[in-house]
């Protein structure tokens, strides 16, 4: 089986991105993340992905003159490097039609909430405000829209009394580091199809 070449975009620490690289390195998906880029000189994912020794650049939105130029350069970058998938991983700013023209049906993302609740910033302290019982996270491909593309897999998290934001955020990132992974192994394997917003797993 041939090895998914994999691009993260992050904007942040970069754990998702570390459990992407843990399941490339142990082989539990046949893929490899061949380049990180970050809207942000000072994103711990830059350092994760120079510590795997995968390519790591820092793309500065307020060096072009607006989105379009901006991702046609994160365009260029992900294809000099052979990107088959790309993958959002904390990456704090929507994606526009450049990008997704360029990687149709090949972009994905991960929520910390049960989509289509809670879409955007601060999902946790949104579903904490509201009084849901259950939390989670999602993964989707991206679309236009925020948080709103068709989701590919789902993990259910309690949330248990006295939970504030930071435990509750601890125990759906644990869910999302397994399911991140499983969704690009998933996508590697051929395992996925797309019907207008409902996404098969194919057996």
């Amino acid at each position: 089986m041939s090895v998914l070449k994999i691009g993260v975009l992050a904007s942040g620490r970069g754990s998702n991105l570390q459990a992407l690289l843990d399941a490339c390195a142990q082989r539990t998906i046949p893929a490899a993340v061949a380049v990180v880029l970050s809207d942000r000189p000072d994103a711990y994912a830059l350092v994760r992905a120079r510590q795997s020794n995968v390519p790591a650049y820092h793309v500065d939105p307020a060096a072009y003159t607006g989105k379009e130029q901006y991702e046609r350069e994160l365009v260029r970058l992900l294809q000099a490097h052979g990107v088959e998938l790309v993958c959002l991983a904390g990456y704090m700013r929507l994606v526009g039609s450049v990008m997704l023209q360029a990687f149709p049906r090949r972009i994905m993302n991960i929520h910390p909430s049960l989509l289509p609740a809670f879409p955007g910033l601060h999902a946790q302290k949104q579903a904490l405000d509201y009084g849901v019982r259950f939390a989670g996270c999602t993964v989707h491909f991206v679309d236009e829209g925020m948080d709103s593309g068709p989701i590919i897999l789902q993990a259910v998290v309690p949330v248990l009394a006295g939970d504030d934001e930071e435990q509750l955020a601890a125990r759906i990132l644990e869910q999302e580091h397994i399911i991140y992974p499983r969704a690009v192994d998933l996508f590697a394997r051929g395992k996925l199809r797309l019907e207008g917003r409902r996404v098969y797993i194919l057996d």
